[in-house]
């Protein structure tokens, strides 16, 4: 389709994800679907050969039994054939379940309890044997396809078949039943369950998400309205399958929009896929943003004197134009007459060495991105803007315009989005986007959808001129000891715009005054510390070491600033060890689980409230080679 056409063009949500893949297929038969790098090599499938493949795969699976509403299990990183496997679910109007790839046996078993698990798609030898442990726990996985045939030559166990011979099986199906895929295509309508995502689970254990195809295509339409992306995009599938802004954009968009998906040959190798593929269309959390501003400063801190000079004379003049652009007020014609010149000789370079010369769509989501990060990247030419959205709303809630962009909010509701401010100050949504109700969770649903709106759980408010505001978890909202009122996420947040911390716990609720427990960035402490010749052993070691207690008092102090005086925060600890979703600490995601951490480290918060100088901790440490040791360490507490 033209792009002139291609901007007036709207759809009916009410059909299906195969139905679109079988449209693309008809139209544009060559068009490249998907690439995905297997051995250094980008190897191309087109949209007819991808639902050749789907049509088939359905069909082997439909004579092996999977039927509506039993789950499919997808286990493993990002591959095509993983993502064609949750499509040729929905085709059944089964279950796509994607589960994280590192998720523990307990957290996949609770996933795979919750409906009839009838098939697994497994990346590789080590997801393979997940789904074998998961039987072995109970789970009545009656099929087993894998994709990476390696290591798996011995393997007798029943029900194990390879995606090449099920896709085999169903083509010689399709051969013999001329019929049968039209009647494929036409068994699941766009009230059926497109994929299963899973919340957070912040507060407990994840509740099941069921997002239908026409949830999914109305949070595509109404981004599409919005400008959030166009036909014919170029996208990098790198994000966890099992997070909704994957499935939503990858496939969501990339099959209703004709997107050509790339696939990193594996997470390590992310950044340099993205400078080969130079996408059009780019989603990442703001730790990522954060991660390549990091890569850019430590090469120039590597640099040349006079590479150092350029940058700082064109990036600087960059910035300040950038923020004078977000104070409503125009570049100065220096600014204007250096910006051609820095372009050429350094922002340009920048861009492609990151992957982002041919990039017209940036955003930013899941939590507030730091204010330098920001300006950083619209000095450099890239557009990024903020993204705010859900799993209950299928990842699509408001979005900020490209050239309407402000520090403190999120953009406005997308076109086909209500939104309201109930009287306790929560945001609600009404989309065709959003959900029907937790899966098998009466309660959980009652409390979330009331009267057509779903309620977020998130605090905020909208501005005169329509822009949304989101402050944080209405849930979080708590009180000192002197009823001062505050959400610690959004001091959390900010602390994490340093590049220097990566996680954080905000202490207060009940208190007197405010404090901090503090994970460092490894990565970017120690290289900081490199180049001031401190030495250190180990993360624990790096944590403790003075120089870096004050690089986090100066953090900390920055973000006192701008927060009133009853609620700056006068001391903090920098930790031992980081948060870890293995411990139960985070999110998969990387969301902090409050009562987890805050009972974990009680004798840390008590030593911090106790005004003593520092705490002995004892750490359970495991070895790589299995082993279970002890670490004692003792931790600074530091005044602000």
């Amino acid at each position: 389709m033209p792009r002139s056409d291609a901007a007036r063009w709207d759809f009916d949500p009410r059909t299906t994800l195969p139905r679109l893949l079988a449209a693309n297929a008809q139209a544009v038969p060559d068009g490249v679907a998907f690439r995905e790098k297997d051995r250094g090599i980008w190897q191309e499938s087109t949209w007819a050969q991808v639902w050749t493949t789907v049509c088939a795969v359905t069909a082997g699976l439909q004579a092996r039994g999977l039927s509506r509403h039993q789950g499919v299990l997808v286990l493993g990183d990002n591959r095509p054939r993983l993502y064609l496997g949750m499509v040729c679910a929905g085709m059944l109007g089964a279950y796509a379940m994607p589960v994280y790839p590192d998720a523990t046996p307990e957290e996949v078993l609770h996933v795979a309890n919750e409906v009839t698990v009838a098939v697994a798609f497994a990346e590789d030898q080590e997801q393979v044997d997940k789904a074998l442990d998961l039987r072995e726990r109970g789970a009545h996985i009656g099929l087993i396809v894998y994709d990476n045939p390696r290591g798996l030559a011995g393997y007798t166990a029943p029900g194990l078949v390879s995606w090449t011979e099920l896709e085999a099986q169903g083509r010689e199906r399709l051969g013999r039943e001329p019929e049968l895929r039209e009647q494929l295509l036409s068994l699941a309508g766009s009230d059926d369950p497109a994929v299963f995502i899973h919340s957070s689970g912040t507060t407990g254990k994840p509740k099941g998400v069921v997002l239908s195809h026409f949830n999914i295509l109305s949070g595509v339409r109404n981004a599409h309205r919005s400008g959030a992306f166009d036909f014919g995009e170029s996208v990098l599938a790198y994000l966890p399958m099992a997070w909704i802004g994957d499935f939503a954009f990858t496939i969501g968009a990339g099959f209703a929009l004709r997107f050509s998906i790339n696939v990193p040959e594996r997470q390590e190798t992310v950044l340099h896929d993205l400078r080969e593929i130079a996408p059009t269309f780019y989603l990442a959390a703001p730790r990522s943003w954060d991660n390549m501003l990091t890569t850019v400063q430590v090469r120039m801190e590597d640099s040349t004197r006079l590479k150092k000079a350029l940058y700082g004379l064109f990036m600087d003049s960059a910035v300040a134009a950038e923020r004078r652009k977000l104070e409503g007020k125009a570049p100065t014609l220096s600014q204007r007459l250096l910006r051609p010149f820095g372009e050429f000789a350094i922002m340009g370079p920048i861009k492609d060495q990151l992957g982002l010369t041919r990039l017209r769509h940036a955003f930013t989501g899941g939590e507030a991105i730091g204010e330098d990060t920001f300006v950083f990247y619209r000095a450099l030419g890239v557009k990024l803007r903020q993204l705010y959205g859900q799993t209950e709303s299928s990842a699509y809630n408001a979005m900020q315009s490209p050239e309407e962009v402000r520090l403190h909010t999120v953009g406005r509701p997308l076109p086909g989005v209500e939104v309201q401010i109930s009287p306790a100050g929560e945001i609600l949504i009404k989309s065709g986007s959003v959900f029907n109700g937790y899966f098998q969770n009466e309660e959980a649903t009652r409390d979330t959808l009331r009267e057509g709106w779903l309620h977020t759980g998130d605090a905020g408010y909208v501005e005169k001129d329509g822009h949304l505001v989101v402050l944080g978890r209405l849930a979080e909202v708590v009180h000192t000891a002197a009823g001062e009122r505050y959400i610690p996420n959004y001091i959390e947040n900010r602390l994490k715009f340093s590049p220097f911390i990566k996680d954080v716990a905000v202490l207060g609720k009940g208190r007197d005054r405010l404090a901090a427990m503090v994970c460092i960035d490894k990565e970017t402490v120690g290289h900081w510390a490199e180049l001031r010749g401190i030495s250190y052993m180990s993360y624990a070691d790096l944590s403790q070491k003075p120089e870096v207690v004050k690089l986090l008092a100066d953090a900390v102090r920055r973000v006192n600033a701008n927060l009133p005086e009853p609620l700056r925060l006068r001391h903090f600890v920098s930790l031992h060890k980081e948060f870890d979703a293995d411990d139960g600490e985070i999110t998969r995601t990387r969301k902090l689980r409050r009562n987890v951490v805050e009972d974990r480290y009680s004798p840390v918060i008590e030593a911090i409230y106790a005004g003593a100088k520092s705490v002995p901790v004892r750490a359970q440490v495991v070895y790589e080679n299995g082993e279970v040791g002890t670490m004692e360490r003792e931790l600074a507490v530091a005044e602000v």
